[in-house]
């Protein structure tokens, strides 16, 4: 019996499975290269805005209109942390990150989904779905060292 886990669905496989492999490789890759949460929400949100702004192009040829907010509205429970004060220069932060490692991220999102055809809808509430847990964690954050220590999974993710 052949495995074929490994192997990316095809174009006409369910939108699930596509999912699922999209999902299980993302993880995998974060978790193996402990990747740091600023790479991450880097990627994440560099991949939220590209989606975003094909699917309103789509939507302008045909004069509609994507209820973004109602759609991908996440309900996050912020920490509050009004006391606490750091600054940290976004060109720093730019120079300290891992640019191969955010690549390989970057490369198997877009392989992932142009491979497999994955519509953009369901790549974007996946991707929203990471987005949730990366705002979560960045709003727990005290220090600068919080951006680039390994983002933090939950077990049934």
């Amino acid at each position: 019996m052949e495995d074929n886990s490994e192997h990316i669905p095809a174009t006409n496989s369910p939108v699930e499975e596509k999912l699922l492999f999209l999902q299980e490789n993302m993880v995998n890759f974060v978790n193996q290269y402990n990747l740091p949460l600023v790479e991450v929400s880097l990627v994440i949100s560099k991949f939220i805005r590209i989606i975003s702004e094909s699917l309103n192009l789509k939507a302008e040829e045909v004069n509609e209109e994507i209820p973004y907010l109602e759609i991908f509205k996440k309900n996050v429970n912020l920490e509050n942390n009004n006391d606490i004060d750091f600054h940290f220069p976004l060109e720093s932060v730019l120079k300290n990150v891992d640019i191969d490692r955010m690549d390989i991220l970057d490369t198997i999102i877009r392989t992932i989904i142009n491979s497999t055809e994955l519509p953009f809808i369901n790549a974007m509430i996946l991707l929203k779905d990471w987005e949730s847990i990366v705002i979560l964690q960045l709003s727990k954050s005290s220090k600068p060292g919080h951006l680039f220590s390994p983002i933090e999974l939950p077990d049934d993710f």
